[in-house]
């Protein structure tokens, strides 16, 4: 019996060799086409990843990756019992849960509202002027942000006009939530429905015109139809964006902050900046800001491969 598993299972692999050679014969140019975006994905991301070695090491660029002294976890120690830990993970976790709470639903939103219009000049419309905000440089969306609500800017003007005093928006760390993620919505509210007008184009018309003449209304529609409808798009982008839950970009926080607002301002990625090239491109933070990056990365592959997991027993839907 071994002898015929074994031949069985060279059978298989011989097999699977000769539909690989027909596949490279028959479409050589698609996988010709496919080895830059390998090549780059191979260059620029795998080969990094065993950079992630300095994270254990007390690394110096004249010694290199492989004559640098090991420390271990001393750098992990190092971060969780400094006095930014606890402020960096809060700050972080704060503004990701709060993007995700009213960030997240409202393109939905905007997509659920656009497919019930039926003026096409009227819904092009909305949608370009949505659009717009999101092809803005972020240096350009940071500084309207500031003019805006600068003491003599927009907001501040408004306030005036109704009779309310001035509130110092920029200084107030109790403010810059509310502006990060309205800022942040306002910028990618178009762009990131265009995913879910697009799932709505694929629904069945079909189905929306049994549903009106069983006497279904408009919201009844949308909840028995629409949403089944948009729901594993809805799931799939769901679980990403949980999974990058401790992934908030430095670069609008630093064009956002001032030295008041380091409380409720300062995350995870901005703290690595500022331990890095904020110190000077010193080598003797370089290990430790990469301890903390792969801190970040493993929570976000551990909370991704949670959420997937949840996601597939409960729904079926999954990213794998």
């Amino acid at each position: 019996p071994r002898f015929f598993e074994r031949r069985g299972l060279s059978m298989q692999v011989a097999r699977t060799g000769n539909r690989l050679q027909t596949a490279l014969k028959r479409h050589w140019m698609v996988y010709l086409m496919a080895v830059p975006v390998m090549a780059y994905y191979i260059v620029f991301c795998y080969l990094p990843m065993f950079g992630i070695v300095i994270a254990f090491q007390d690394f110096r660029v004249t010694r290199g990756f492989f004559r640098s002294d090991w420390v271990g976890l001393e750098h992990f120690v190092d971060y969780f019992d400094s006095i930014y830990a606890w402020q960096t993970i809060r700050n972080t976790l704060s503004i990701s849960l709060l993007g995700l709470i009213f960030g997240f639903p409202a393109p939905i939103l905007l997509a659920l509202m656009l497919n019930e219009v039926k003026n096409a000049r009227f819904k092009k419309s909305v949608q370009t002027i949505t659009y717009m905000p999101h092809f803005i440089s972020l240096v350009v969306i940071c500084a309207l942000v500031r003019d805006f609500c600068s003491t003599r800017g927009l907001f501040n003007t408004i306030r005036g006009q109704m009779g309310l005093p001035g509130i110092q928006f920029l200084t107030d760390p109790g403010w810059f939530y509310p502006i990060y993620i309205i800022s942040g919505i306002w910028q990618n509210l178009g762009w990131d429905s265009i995913i879910y007008l697009a799932a709505l184009s694929a629904i069945d018309p079909e189905l929306y015109e049994a549903a009106t003449v069983d006497g279904a209304g408009r919201m009844r529609r949308i909840w028995h139809i629409t949403l089944p409808g948009i729901a594993p798009t809805i799931t799939i982008l769901l679980i990403l964006r949980i999974g990058s839950i401790m992934s908030v970009g430095f670069e609008k926080i630093i064009l956002l902050y001032t030295p008041t607002t380091y409380e409720t301002a300062d995350v995870i990625s901005t703290y690595v900046y500022e331990r890095t090239l904020g110190a000077g491109g010193t080598t003797a933070y370089w290990d430790y800001s990469a301890a903390i990056g792969l801190f970040n990365t493993v929570v976000n592959v551990l909370v991704l491969i949670l959420v997937n997991n949840i996601s597939r027993r409960l729904s079926a839907v999954s990213i794998w």
